[in-house]
This record gives structure tokens, C-alpha cells and sequence, in this order.
């Protein structure tokens, strides 16, 4: 994934498309068909593989891709055949021999679907779904490749003034916030068709909870059993719970010494605390923390107070962050990373993340990065 800096950028499409964001500028119309016909036949052509070698149609389950049909390679193409479910959903073209790895997702529904597998940039074609996501696709990379060029152009430019630099930069924000837009209006229009909740299950983290809220109670009830669906739910009711007007949910971890400690013992002591999740892994994070330590130091003595919540792993690796980013309040972790109990009380699945909380322990506030955290902490604290 690559990370710009002030915000995290749309990212370049990778296998597990965890975080990334995808948007299509035209073909909306073709969602409402995903025509039934007699059984489905997947043709496609691979490079660079050797007669004999096999290609696979797999599905994703419990992370984990698990191999459902398997096509021998001739003459560098190969061909499946099927009847589609009911419930159409996506699934993985894969080749992995060696240290060669290609792999393309598409939609097993009922048609003539044509797939081109190779390791720069798969493509998949044929059937109204698969046609969707292909929009999708393209338009993604496209926004991503000028996102790139400016962001390449702002960083090693040498001939840039300061303010030419931050120029680009706004310009940067600019168009990444046009591209947010894009995508939610996407997912929107096509909710209730499988490319629609594919993309919701997929890049639901890059919204806002409650953006994501409207969109759950409008997937189809053919998809309530569905994997990404239930955890998508799940997920939302827990953020619920941490949301602005909501009381703080109290955790215990250890500080970098090894001394036990609470939110409470710092939350009580302050006017207001920001809980800022965060690990010295990451690149977003370790950019954003000048912001957190400028805005720390302007209002510390009006009672402004953070605790820092570590999803590193090594101990050594999260003492040394603290002390080359100027850290110098609360820090605590479980040291668990990603299942750090704490960030999953919270519904955190992207750091950085904060949640900014009143000494009565009501959350006023989350997610506040940069300009945005002066602003709020100058308008509470003035």
C-alpha cells in the first residue's frame, strides 16, 4: 500500500484490498442485470506459465483462500466451467508456482466470463458484474496514478519553493477527498447488487461509521449470512458504542516500564484526553505525530492530556518511537499489534486513530488529525 503523507491516499490495488478504495466513473446501469443463463464458463489466458501448470478458482474464508475448481494451462490458456450460486459472489483466479504469484478477483455468475491473468494487471470481462468492477478497477488505478505523480512531485522536486510544495500537497487533499466522494456515491447507487456489497464488505474502513450505517440496512437479505457482511455488523455495533456521546470504555495495559495502568487514571486528571492509537510500524502514524506533539504542547497547560495506546509488537522497537518523535506523555500497550484489546474495544481497524474525551469520560470527539485537533481543542478550551 502507499501511504501519502497527511492522509493516507488511495492505494494501489493489492491482493487482500484490505484497506484500498476503488470507484467507477461510468456502466452503472449494467449492475441491474447480472443475467441468468445456462451455467457459467470462465476462458482465460495466462502469461508466462508453462503447459501443464494449474490455475485455480478459489474463494476467500476465514482469510484464507480455499481452493474450489482447478484448470490445467495449454497453450498458455485455460478454462472452467460451472453453474453459478444463487448468491452471486466474488471469488480469486489464482496461479502461485514458485516466487511467481498472480491472482484476479471476479464473479462467479452465469455467463461467458473472460479473464486475462498476469502479474501487472489482470483484467475481467464478459458479464455485467464483472463488467462493473472492471469500471471500478480501471478508474481506481487512474486516480491513484495522479495522486502518485503529484505526491512523487511534492516530495523529491528539488526545484520547489516551500509554498509550491504545500500547494501540491492541498492539492493532494484535494483530490483525495474527491475521490472519498466518488466512492461512497458508487457503493450507494449499487448496494443491492454484488459488486455493491463486495465493495461496502471490502473498503468500509476509508468511511466514517456513520456514512457506513445507511449502507448496511440496505444490503439485500441474501447476503445476511454472508462472512464480510456479519463482521461488517459487528463491527459497527462496537463503534456504536465508542461514538460522540458516549462514555469512554475503561482498559488496562502496561507503559513501557512494565507499570499496569488504566485510561481512568489519566482521564480524570484532565480536561480533556485524547486516546491516540497508534504503533511505531507506521508510516501515517509517525507522520501525523508532529501535529499531536504541537498540539500537546499548546494546550497541555490549560489541561489538555494524551495517553498513546501501542499496536506495536517489540517492546524495544515502541521505546525507541516514543523517544525519536519527541514523545513525552502516557504510553500503554498490550503489545499485540493488531489485536491490541484495547484498539478492538474501539472498533480501530486503520491508525492512526484517536478519541478525544472530557474529564467526565463522555467521548466528544474521534478521529481528529492535524489542523482539525487545534481547531476542536481551541474551540473547547478556550
Amino acid at each position: 500500500m502507499i501511504i501519502f503523507a497527511r492522509k493516507n491516499y488511495l492505494p494501489y490495488i493489492k491482493t487482500d484490498m484490505k484497506k484500498s478504495i476503488l470507484w467507477v466513473a461510468a456502466g452503472m446501469m449494467t449492475l441491474a442485470a447480472c443475467q441468468k443463463q445456462a451455467g457459467y464458463t470462465i476462458q482465460g489466458t495466462v502469461e508466462g506459465v508453462a503447459d501443464g501448470d494449474t490455475v485455480y478458482l478459489q474463494n476467500f474464508e476465514n482469510n484464507n483462500l480455499v481452493k474450489i475448481d482447478s484448470a490445467i494451462v495449454k497453450n498458455g490458456t485455460f478454462e472452467f466451467k460451472g453453474q453459478a450460486d444463487s448468491i452471486v459472489k466474488s471469488s480469486y483466479v489464482t496461479y502461485m508456482k514458485n516466487d511467481k504469484r498472480m491472482l484476479t478477483l471476479l464473479f462467479v455468475e452465469n455467463g461467458n466470463i473472460k479473464v486475462a491473468l498476469n502479474e501487472k494487471d489482470s483484467q475481467v470481462s464478459g458479464t455485467p458484474c464483472n463488467d462493473t468492477y472492471q469500471n471500478f478497477m480501471t478508474s481506481y488505478k487512474a486516480i491513484g496514478e495522479e495522486l502518485k505523480a503529484i505526491y512523487t512531485k511534492a516530495q523529491q522536486d528539488s526545484t520547489l519553493t516551500a509554498e509550491q510544495r504545500d500547494s501540491l500537497m492541498t492539492l493532494l487533499d484535494e483530490k483525495q477527498e474527491q475521490g472519498m466522494d466518488k466512492v461512497y456515491q458508487t457503493i450507494s447507487d449499487c448496494i443491492e447488487t454484488p459488486v455493491g456489497v463486495h465493495l461496502l464488505v471490502s473498503f468500509a474502513s476509508s468511511f466514517d461509521i456513520e456514512k457506513v450505517e445507511p449502507l448496511l440496512n440496505k444490503i439485500p437479505a441474501a447476503y445476511a449470512n454472508d462472512e464480510g457482511v456479519v463482521a461488517l455488523k459487528e463491527h459497527a455495533a462496537t463503534v456504536a458504542k465508542t461514538a460522540v456521546g458516549k462514555k469512554f470504555i475503561d482498559f488496562e495495559m502496561n507503559t513501557p516500564e512494565g507499570k499496569s495502568v488504566k485510561l481512568s487514571d489519566f482521564i480524570s486528571k484532565n480536561k480533556y484526553t485524547l486516546i491516540d492509537f497508534w504503533a511505531s510500524w507506521c508510516g501515517p502514524c509517525r507522520q501525523e505525530m508532529p501535529n499531536v506533539v504541537a498540539a500537546y504542547n499548546e494546550f497541555k497547560a490549560k489541561g489538555f492530556g494524551i495517553v498513546g495506546v501501542s499496536l506495536d509488537n517489540n517492546l524495544e522497537s515502541w521505546k525507541k518511537a516514543i523517544k525519536d518523535l519527541n514523545i513525552t506523555w502516557a504510553q500503554m500497550s498490550d503489545l499485540k499489534g493488531w489485536q491490541c484489546e484495547g484498539a478492538a474495544l474501539y472498533g480501530v481497524r486503520a491508525i492512526p486513530a484517536t478519541v478525544l474525551v472530557d474529564q467526565e469520560g463522555t467521548i466528544v470527539a474521534r478521529n481528529l488529525r492535524g489542523d482539525e485537533l487545534k481547531a476542536k481543542l481551541a474551540e473547547l478550551m478556550k
